[in-house]
């Protein structure tokens, strides 16, 4: 009897379909378990997903970096001297270190920069106020809702123009009122609004009330010189970012004459350093959810194994009187493991089914939400095969236990109990 043969399936699903209500039971604990799994992967995917979205459109090879004030004294200077970077420094980093793929330097107006009265028709929006390049936008994006992004143009030809927020907008502008072409005042002089920007579900260091006005019109407009206020780094994607960060600043303390143990003169923050973070953690959870799952699943096969064992005694003298007629140990052995991988396999397919009906209706109320990173969990084709293998090879394992049992039974001792 070969394992194709149709007597041999026959016999298996009569036996499953005998008593149909212990079946049932006994496919409860392998559903159970298929669900507790893919959930399991599932909602840990949905996080890493939610993760990626929030800094979508915020490089990952990147940092940034300002100036403070020394906390040694050295070379002559007391300690509290501050520093102020300039663009000099900008072109002395491109030079020196080899792994900056682009720097943005920015300065600001407002929160650290002091007052600014940005206003129109008498109406103010105490937005903050930053001279960027139109580089920063390959560092951290901006979600352009009307209108144009600052350029190359504006920089070279040092335009009086601005990309102003949402939130800016809304204070200095009717609804509905159309502030493309139109002109505001910074502390006093006019700038012609060409772009209005909504900030990402990303990382975002200037919410949505705030100006852009490019670089080279700013330094004009507020006589601000060569000083920076910090930089945006973008490091090159083969490169580390705390290498370059190291660098920089070593180089920077030999420029201004900072003592080499100083750690308060330069402040930065890597960015790199937060997606590593992010990305073990989410590891860290898909190997916790696997390891649950796997040993779940294995408490549903072990049900199962148990179920059939009570199927062997209960088959004693049917399977005595097959031995009597010469089936061979294989044979018995043979069909006892189909049971058990029959058994299990449409279990393991009723709980992927209902789990990924569970893992849609999650996607369906989370997946759209702003305040908890969840974003479309879904299992991927490599873990669900690799459940399922482990999952007919734990029930070939467990099936072998009842299958034992069934051989060790003697036709002439079967046939006595009857």
């Amino acid at each position: 009897m070969g394992l194709f043969d149709k007597d041999l399936w026959s016999e298996v699903f009569s036996t499953l379909t005998k008593n149909m209500l212990r079946t049932i039971l006994t496919t409860l604990g392998v559903i159970f378990a298929i669900i507790i799994l893919i959930l399991l992967l599932g909602a840990t995917t949905g996080m890493s997903n939610g993760f990626n979205k929030i800094f979508a459109g915020t490089a990952a090879n990147s940092m940034f970096m300002w100036s403070q004030s020394t906390s040694m004294a050295y070379g002559g200077f007391e300690r509290g001297r501050h520093i102020d970077f300039t663009l000099e420094d900008v072109e002395l980093i491109k030079r020196q270190v080899d792994e900056v793929e682009l720097i943005s330097p920015r300065i600001q107006l407002g929160d650290f920069g002091g007052t600014t009265s940005v206003m129109r028709n008498g109406q103010s929006s105490g937005s903050s106020v930053y001279g960027d390049y139109p580089s920063i936008d390959r560092v951290s994006k901006k979600r352009i809702v009307e209108g144009r992004f600052l350029n190359q143009n504006d920089m070279d030809e040092a335009k009086k123009v601005c990309v102003i927020g949402v939130d800016t907008y809304k204070l200095l502008f009717n609804k509905g009122e159309n502030a493309i072409g139109k002109t505001i005042q910074i502390n006093g002089i006019y700038f012609s609004v060409v772009g209005i920007y909504k900030k990402n579900d990303n990382i975002n260091f200037e919410g949505e009330n705030a100006v852009f006005v490019p670089f080279s019109t700013f330094q004009r407009a507020f006589n601000t010189g060569d000083k920076i206020g910090w930089m945006a780094i973008l490091v090159d994607a083969d490169k580390e970012v705390s290498v370059a960060e190291t660098k920089i600043k070593n180089l920077m303390k030999q420029k201004y004459n900072v003592h080499p143990d100083d750690i308060r003169a330069f402040g930065s923050f890597d960015l790199s350093e937060v997606f590593k973070g992010i990305s073990a953690f989410t590891m860290v959870l898909q190997g916790f959810a696997f390891f649950v799952g796997i040993f779940t699943l294995l408490a549903g096969v072990i049900a199962v194994s148990n179920i059939l064992l009570i199927t062997v005694k209960e088959r004693t003298n049917e399977i005595g009187v097959r031995r009597a007629l010469g089936a061979t140990p294989k044979v018995i052995k043979r069909q006892i493991i189909l049971e058990s991988i029959v058994l299990t396999t449409f279990a393991g397919l009723i709980g992927f089914v209902i789990s990924v009906a569970l893992l849609h209706l999650l996607d369906y109320k989370f997946g759209s939400s702003t305040e908890f990173p969840f974003t479309n969990p879904t299992v991927g084709i490599g873990q669900i095969v690799i459940s399922f293998v482990l999952m007919i090879g734990l029930s070939m394992l467990i099936g072998l236990i009842p299958a034992n049992r069934a051989v060790k039974i003697k036709p002439i001792e079967a046939l006595r109990e009857e």
